[in-house]
């Protein structure tokens, strides 16, 4: 998902007499963005993981969504007043510290296989990376000098992409994998106790996740970072004067910034929906045999991944790819998806600087209405490689989007970014709305009309939504 960026405006650099070197701070501030991606993206895998271990519907599964996005829409205005009375450095500390309780909460999730219990620890920890996005945007944008800002916001950007990529690679590892022999056993038992042993499959990850949230907020804890100490007022614009002579009294006035809102929804929610259904849409196939370029894809990363785990002390966990799709072989996809964001967004963004962005936001969401379409008219690995696709398309529509809407807003532009951060709630409601076609409306292709609706909207923004009325 893409991380919003604060619109605020930089405090002045000091002199050349007070330069300071900002390395550690900028470094701290990347792991929390690369944090935010890896916890955000585990939940691709977590929810067929629980909609295994608890028995539930599509419609069920897709709560897991709903609870964590759910909390951007809750809690940005009042983590905006936590951090007026706590500082952004303790309000940093504070939302670690809320995460980290959040994800102690699957431990007696799984050990219970309770969903609303699994529910509850997914809000707390949404809860708690919201709180971290109001506070940690702001700081990105004043670590250094001005003129270094949009580089500072690409490199923290990447960390968040990479984080998404890693963690369904780990997390499909720790929650699908495990040795043959571990396979075999549970297998054999009787279906009530090989699901209560899975759930507790869960409990290493996110309890590692909690020491290591509880670390890093004694490390912030103890690190100086730099007192934000007001931002300036924007200077005035003509944009500034042609808005205040239009007499509109807010942002939602302007109907480009309204039905650029609706974009940011969708667009978000058609990403979160498209990853979180993925492994889903791919046992439906019933592939039963992959190609070769897809076993090797699939053992390449498994190589890489294993390595990690080694490294955490976990035991290899080769995946097979002989026995046709698996939900091992549905992390994999995951990540390639997540990773196809990160290629665009790398190789992308630059390029928006030599083209003409809107029409690149065009192209991209033209082939992402043909890929998705082409997917529910196809079957097998091919319908299932042409969702995978979409993540490339989606790298470059936030940072596109988000400037179209606000453009031409004036006064109003700091009001219009926070209704179109707030509409990241769409990663909440159109997966639900997804798993809600898949149990009551079709199956899973008529789910994925949904995404293809979306993407439609982005493409008649592209082409008539975005201009200043």
């Amino acid at each position: 998902m893409a991380t919003p960026v604060s619109q605020a405006t930089p405090p002045p650099t000091a002199g050349p007499a007070t330069t300071r070197s900002y390395a550690l701070p900028m470094a701290a501030m990347t792991s929390l963005f690369f944090l935010f991606g890896a916890v955000t993206n585990f939940n691709d895998v977590l929810m067929p993981y629980l909609k295994d271990v608890c028995q539930l519907t599509d419609l069920q599964s897709s709560l897991v969504q709903f609870a964590f996005f759910g909390a951007y829409f809750l809690m940005s205005l009042p983590a905006g007043r936590v951090l007026e009375r706590l500082g952004y450095k303790r309000g940093i500390v504070v939302g670690l510290l809320v995460m980290a309780a959040g994800a102690l909460l699957f431990v007696p999730a799984a050990n219970t296989r309770t969903f609303g219990v699994f529910l509850l620890g997914l809000s707390v920890l949404g809860a708690g990376v919201t709180l971290l996005q109001v506070a940690a945007n702001p700081y990105v944008s004043v670590l250094g000098p001005a003129s270094r800002a949009a580089s500072r916001v690409s490199v923290v950007g990447v960390a968040n992409n990479f984080g998404g990529t890693l963690s369904p690679l780990l997390g499909g590892m720790l929650l699908f994998g495990g040795s043959v022999a571990l396979k075999a056993r549970l297998a054999s038992l009787p279906e009530a106790q090989r699901l209560a042993e899975e759930a507790t499959l869960v409990k290493a990850p996110y309890i590692g996740l909690a020491v290591f949230l509880t670390l890093l907020a004694g490390v912030f804890f103890l690190l100086k970072l730099p007192e934000i100490e007001g931002m300036q007022a924007d200077e005035a614009s003509p944009a500034d004067a042609a808005a205040a002579a239009s007499g509109r009294r807010s942002a939602l006035a302007f109907p480009h910034l309204a039905l650029g809102v609706v974009a940011i929804f969708l667009y978000v929610g058609v990403e979160v929906g498209l990853g979180s259904f993925l492994i889903r849409y791919g046992e439906a196939q019933g592939i039963t045999q992959l190609s070769d370029f897809t076993q090797s894809l699939v053992r390449g990363l498994n190589v890489a991944t294993n390595f990690i785990a080694v490294l955490l002390g976990q035991p290899p966990a080769p995946i097979d790819t002989t026995a046709g799709f698996t939900k091992a072989v549905g992390a994999v996809m995951v990540a390639s998806y997540w990773f196809g964001s990160l290629v665009g967004r790398v190789v992308g963004i630059p390029l928006l600087t030599r083209i003409n962005d809107r029409k690149a936001l065009v192209a991209v969401c033209a082939a992402a209405v043909a890929f998705v379409l082409a997917s529910i008219a196809t079957q097998g690995e091919t319908a299932l490689w042409l969702i995978v696709l979409c993540g490339l398309m989606n790298s470059i529509m936030w940072p596109v989007i988000f400037p179209l809407a606000i453009k031409g807003l004036g006064p109003f532009t700091k009001q219009g970014s926070s209704y179109l951060i707030m509409a990241i709630v769409g990663g909440a409601v159109v997966p639900l709305l997804m798993g809600l076609l898949a149990t009551y409306g079709g199956g899973l292709r008529v789910a994925f009309l949904l995404p293809a609706l979306c993407y439609a909207y982005l493409l008649y923004y592209a082409l008539r939504g975005y201009r200043v009325r």
